[in-house]
């Protein structure tokens, strides 16, 4: 995209500079335009042949190619480069979003550990059901929200609360998932499903808010 924009940016530049007239200035603006946006012009005819008409798809071209109806070269390829700029520039800030999400992913948990009868068996955490009981080991990440049957210990609780300072834990307390236990035998029995659990709801609602659009944003195309 960055090689269109330049590539059509000196086209655009060329025009404007260039003493053109006549059918050589529609050409070269032309051009310029298929370059810039010509990607544009083809989603705005996809999205009507699917029924969603009055996008900002729809909005940038005909905006743009009723410049070039009154010949108005130099606007209609301007606001289309400007729009395409921007665009850039958001897919940017989404890419680094993204990659503060694909981070936040390390919290979580990989296994769990189920106790059953005296056995204690590796798990994924999507297979632990609410009542099992799950031991969690020191320097063990807690994979699913639970209240402490046994043991004390401190966990970390950064991930969650970016609080520093561990947290002491003792029979009867609650846990999360995504604490890190940092000393001591836990025997947890297991309240939410891994779907329901704080970190499972937690990267649900950071991924989320990466892909919709904001509901401003969306008032706007639809106002629009």
């Amino acid at each position: 995209m960055i090689s269109r924009l330049i590539i059509g940016g000196i086209i655009f530049g060329l025009g404007i500079f260039a003493p053109l007239s006549g059918t050589l200035e529609l050409v070269t603006f032309l051009i310029a335009y298929l370059i810039v946006g010509g990607d544009i012009v083809l989603r705005a005819i996809k999205n009507i042949t699917r029924g969603q008409v009055f996008d900002e798809h729809f909005l940038m071209a005909l905006a743009t190619i009723g410049a070039f109806a009154i010949q108005e070269y130099p606007e209609g390829v301007a606001v289309m480069l400007f729009y395409q700029v921007g665009e850039l520039f958001q897919s940017i800030a989404v890419n680094r979003s993204r990659k503060s999400i694909s981070s936040l992913m390390e919290i979580r948990p990989d296994y769990a550990n189920i106790k059953i009868g005296s056995e204690i068996k590796k798990v994924d955490p999507e297979e632990v059901s609410i009542g099992d009981i799950i031991v969690i080991k020191p320097g063990e990440r807690v994979p699913l929200d639970g209240v402490v049957l046994e043991g004390t210990s401190s966990v970390d609780t950064s991930a969650l609360t970016g609080e520093s300072v561990p947290r002491d834990i003792e029979s009867g307390n609650d846990v999360l998932s995504g604490f890190i236990n940092k000393n001591g035998f836990l025997t947890v029995k297991v309240t939410k499903e891994f779907s329901e659990s704080t970190v499972s709801k937690i990267l649900e609602l950071v991924q989320n808010a990466s892909s919709r659009k904001a509901p401003t944003e969306n008032f706007i195309t639809k106002f629009a």
